[in-house]
């Protein structure tokens, strides 16, 4: 088998040919010609554009084994390729969060409280919301990690008013969590003052920003949430949210 592959730019982009060289047979190639039309738009976007080129995967064969033995489409190369061909031959799902009723989410079970948190993170005052998030905390036990995590997450990255009434609201809400809340509210007040801020716990989140949000993140991921969705909702990079995936 020979690594050389060749790719032809036509009419600015928009037209392009991807042109390997294959001297063995190789059951998975279809696959392996779609990665290299995938980098050729790859590097296309990578140059300024913002819409991709179609890029027309041509295999060249000079083999002993003749004809070629294996299929050249790509679907071929899963298991189920009935199933890959629903999937991959429509517009993939969405989950819009922003449009789905609160009465909705609610009713959402052991993801309802991450799914009303992302929703109203960055559009609403989550003081608003203390007296829903209480309800559903005490309606689904959080580990404490994961529970540090959120109050942590919606104190630095929401739109909240006064995080000091959001977590006195918190604990005298959702009374199963007071104590883990105070000690919340300690610790970051404790890291406030050695960073030598004034506003105590709405400055002293900021040292917890990033664990807070890897948090949150691999919780989301857990839940099957689009790592799109979390990415966007977290702030982490592609490189982040690929370690939490490892």
């Amino acid at each position: 088998m020979r690594g050389n592959s060749h790719v032809r730019f036509l009419r600015e982009w928009a037209l392009a040919a991807c042109l390997p060289n294959q001297s063995r047979p190789e059951k998975l190639m279809a696959f392996r010609l779609m990665r290299y039309a995938v980098a050729a738009m790859q590097r296309h976007l990578e140059q300024g554009n913002d819409t991709l080129p179609v890029v027309i995967p041509l295999l060249f064969y000079q083999g002993e084994t003749s004809p070629y033995p294996y299929s050249t489409h790509c679907l071929d190369c899963f298991s189920d390729p009935e199933l890959a061909k629903s999937v991959y031959t429509q517009a993939f799902p969405l989950v819009d969060i922003t449009v789905i009723p609160d009465e909705e989410i609610v009713t959402h079970r052991h993801v309802a409280l991450m799914e009303l948190v992302m929703k109203h993170i960055r559009t609403r005052d989550m003081l608003e919301l203390s007296q829903e998030i209480a309800s559903l905390l005490n309606q689904w036990v959080l580990p404490p990690e994961l529970f540090r995590g959120l109050i942590c997450y919606i104190v630095e990255r929401g739109n909240t008013s006064d995080a000091t009434q959001f977590l006195h609201q918190i604990a005298e809400r959702a009374t199963d969590y007071r104590e883990g809340v105070m000690t919340i509210a300690e610790q970051l007040r404790q890291e406030g003052e050695k960073l030598g801020e004034q506003r105590g716990i709405e400055k002293g989140i900021e040292k917890g920003k990033a664990e807070s949000a890897r948090t949150i993140a691999r919780q989301l991921l857990a839940n099957g949430v689009d790592r799109a969705i979390v990415k966007m909702s977290t702030g982490l990079s592609d490189a982040e949210i690929n370690a939490l995936m490892d």
